[in-house]
């Protein structure tokens, strides 16, 4: 176990003026002496600084603690969350549901079963899309 000093009055005293002697020589310096008036030049507007502080600190607080507020808050992230969620969980129930119907179907596409499924407006809906993404991603290619 690491052995304690333990200072006595009398070295807590000398400890205490040393101290004191050392900020009566640092106060004794030209340049701390200029800090120091403009550190008081500037006092006022400190004190409301330090005020405007302090009040944001106490509304900081009570904001925190305050449990309506969360509340409501949480409901009003689950409320803009809901619809994403939702659409989240119809894409995949989707996607999953094609990906088995194209895991069950053995039909083979032809050259006219394409041809017939270009005329379908989902696919040209798809297909426009796919042009677009194509053509914007390539343009912040060239842009970089």
């Amino acid at each position: 176990m690491p052995e304690t000093i333990m200072e006595t009055p009398v070295e807590q005293e000398k400890t205490a003026a040393g101290s004191g002697e050392d900020i009566l020589q640092q106060l004794l310096k030209p340049e701390v002496q200029e800090s120091l008036n403009l550190l008081i030049g500037q006092l006022p507007q400190i004190t409301q600084l330090v005020s405007v502080l302090s009040k944001s600190v106490d509304f900081v607080q009570s904001v925190a603690t305050d449990e309506v507020l969360k509340n409501d808050t949480v409901g009003a992230i689950k409320e803009l969350a809901g619809p994403v969620v939702g659409s989240v969980k119809n894409m995949a129930a989707t996607v999953i549901e094609a990906k088995d119907r194209a895991d069950a179907s053995n039909e083979t596409v032809s050259l006219f079963g394409m041809m017939k499924m270009i005329k379908d407006p989902q696919v040209q809906h798809v297909l426009r899309f796919m042009n677009a993404y194509l053509q914007v991603s390539g343009e912040r290619q060239s842009g970089k």
